[in-house]
């Protein structure tokens, strides 16, 4: 079928592709054990890690949810996009030229695909820069020097400039061979009577880039007041561009986030670059719209932060322990209501949140253009606990000196204190708020006490769990499979799946499927002697090598692909079980140690059937007469495995 891409090129991008390496553009992982990583998963919401990635063999696997695959189903799913746009993203970042059966390009009946619309963005972003350095962009250019920016930060930014046309840009897109439908599905022009017509026209353009640096959208800032429109315009949502689900310059700073373990969350795109530049380089944006639960998400990824009984703790170096979101809002009206919506999210996060606010209300862009680069970072380093912040500003107004406004503040406040989850913390804030209300701490204690008991009170409420939906089957964890015969079994599998040339040259593929006897490991088993034993590993591996794919690479590809055979021989309850046991974490840790470390599982495993083989001998002799003639087969075959358990124990020291 015309359309699709050649079955050679598609292992060409998973040889080519580590996974680790895409997944570390969204999740912040950690080592967990030999060739494993671990972090927060990015499907479903946690605050302990239980999300494993597998180098050697190209696998992901969430313990949590049972979401599981190779680096083309976590593109697919994170990316919400289908698994012929997956293989298109992945071969630009690998370098690989995708070659379609019948010698066409491929296009989706759903539209045009998201390789090609990131592409219109980059026409788009090229013209919008040269665009920039014609006189008819004088008043953008002022403007951005006046706020500091000078060539080389609008360059890194690449900011741009869309010219005051109904066509500009949309003339460049035809150009270079894009359609109606796909400059439509861009955002990049509006449909209207006529047809298409530019959607920016006349503005300053920021690049919004993707978490992996792919141009999704842009925002743009008007530059005269006969400019009708909003002050700042946005992308629409596309099927690129989801507003809830962008920070501005998270491309630039999610190493610095992962690093520092800290982020600040701006209102604006001059702020970002300000607070940057200062060398803040964690510091993001929202993208036309408040910080929500999406946003949350995606700072919990990058940080890594988990349960942690010592969050908020402050060390000597100033940082919170477990991570830091620091927020930075005007001074003003609507900068305290932005905190206040903050607060209510704060809930979600297991790291300590902060505000920083200027006193003069100034925002970061404003604050380095007064004071430099070094009043932005004087900025963040006196931030303050949010829950301070957010408690203190509904304070601010009402008059505590009088009996009744005491009453009032303790009313207003009261709730917001009780609505911390952390019992210690809301003792501390109990206290601080008897101090800033000047009341008694018994009485204060009291009405928070009472607030806590009336959840309608409250605005915080745990989410409830979706009982309708059905989670895929899924093991317990290795570390609490406490019977030896099931833990030797588990590991055994884990082998084969994980380390299949160690296990070919321990003779695995010998045993017997009875040599398992948890009903769900012999299932898993007979997946692996249907799809070929390793060998199905050691031929594909070969076949690679006969391409000029060696090494590393070719292993890597060879194990993604020998799991995924395994797994199409299973069936939907047994084919998530496979794909936990290919990233689970294995007792052995050192890689010096493989080898051995197989052998033993290997000859246990031998020993636990023969074990198994001299019970039942044992039992059908006291059933038989030493007077019958098969007493004698039964008894030396009994001699003969004792050697052979006996064989085994020495083998195993």
């Amino acid at each position: 079928m015309a359309g699709l891409i050649r079955r050679e090129d598609i292992d060409e991008v998973r040889a080519r592709t580590r996974i680790e390496d895409i997944v570390a553009g969204y999740v912040s992982l950690r080592p967990g054990g030999v060739d494993s990583q671990q972090g927060l998963c990015p499907f479903h919401d946690e605050k302990t890690p239980s999300f494993h990635v597998r180098p050697s063999v190209g696998r992901w696997h969430c313990f949590g949810c049972g979401e599981g695959g190779d680096a083309f189903s976590f593109v697919e799913k994170i990316e919400h996009i289908t698994f012929v746009e997956a293989v298109e993203l992945l071969a630009r970042k690998a370098g690989v030229e995708l070659h379609y059966e019948g010698g066409q390009d491929r296009k989706g009946p759903a539209g045009p695909n998201r390789a090609r619309l990131i592409d219109a963005h980059r026409v788009a972003i090229d013209f919008y820069q040269k665009a920039l350095h014609t006189p008819q962009a004088e008043a953008g250019r002022s403007m951005l020097a006046d706020r500091g920016f000078d060539s080389d930060a609008i360059e890194h930014y690449s900011i741009g400039y869309s010219p005051d046309s109904w066509d500009g840009v949309l003339k460049e897109l035809r150009e270079h061979g894009f359609s109606e439908k796909e400059i439509a599905a861009s955002g990049l022009a509006t449909q209207g009577n006529r047809g298409l017509y530019d959607r920016f026209r006349g503005r300053l353009m920021w690049p919004i880039f993707s978490i992996t640096g792919d141009p999704i959208g842009f925002g743009a800032r008007k530059l005269n007041d006969d400019d009708k429109g909003p002050k700042y315009l946005n992308t629409p949502e596309t099927p690129i561009y989801k507003k809830s689900q962008v920070l501005y310059g998270l491309n630039l700073a999610r190493k610095a986030i992962a690093t520092e373990k800290r982020i600040v969350v701006v209102e604006g795109y001059t702020d970002v670059m300000a607070a940057q530049l200062a060398g803040i380089e964690c510091t993001v944006a929202t993208c036309g719209t408040a910080f929500g639960t999406e946003h949350v998400k995606i700072v919990r990824r990058l940080l890594g932060d988990g349960a942690n009984p010592a969050a908020g703790l402050m060390l000597s170096s100033g940082r919170a322990y477990g991570g830091e979101v620091i927020f930075t809002f005007d001074g003003d009206a609507a900068g305290q209501k932005a905190a206040l919506k903050a607060f209510q999210e704060d809930q979600s996060f297991a790291a300590q949140t902060f505000v920083a606010v200027a006193q003069e209300g100034m925002d970061p862009c404003e604050v380095r253009m007064a004071y430099g680069d070094e009043g932005v970072r004087q900025i963040i380093d006196g931030r303050r606990p949010l829950f301070e912040f957010a408690i203190t500003s509904t304070l601010k107004g009402i008059p505590l000196e009088t009996a009744e406004g005491r009453t009032a503040g303790l009313r207003a406040a009261a709730p917001m204190v009780a609505s911390i989850r952390d019992r210690v913390l809301r003792g501390e804030y109990t206290r601080q708020l008897a101090g800033w209300l000047g009341m008694d701490e018994s009485t204060v204690r009291a009405a928070v006490g009472g607030a806590a008991r009336q959840p309608h009170q409250t605005p915080y409420t745990e989410p409830a769990m979706d009982q309708s939906t059905e989670k895929p089957a899924m093991l317990a964890p290795l570390r609490v499979v406490r019977d030896p015969v099931e833990r030797i079994e588990r590991e055994a599998l884990e082998i084969f799946l994980q380390l299949p040339g160690y296990a070919a040259q321990a003779g695995m593929d010998d045993l017997p499927s009875q040599t398992f006897t948890v009903p769900m490991h012999r299932r898993v088993h007979e997946a692996i002697r249907a799809a070929g034993g390793t060998r199905c590993f050691t031929d594909r591996v070969r076949y690679l090598n006969s391409r000029g794919i060696e090494g590393s690479a070719a292993d890597r590809d060879a194990a993604g692909w020998y799991v995924e055979q395994v797994a199409e021989q299973a069936d939907s309850v047994v084919a998530p079980i496979i794909t936990q046991l290919s990233v689970d974490d294995l007792p052995e840790s050192r890689p010096d140690r493989l080898a051995n470390y197989v052998w033993s599982i290997s000859v246990t495993l031998i020993k636990q059937g023969i074990t198994r083989q001299i019970a039942d001998l044992r039992s059908e002799l006291q059933r038989t007469s030493s007077s019958d003639n098969g007493y004698g087969e039964l008894f030396a075959r009994l001699m003969e495995l004792e050697a052979q358990r006996r064989a085994c124990e020495e083998q195993l020291g």
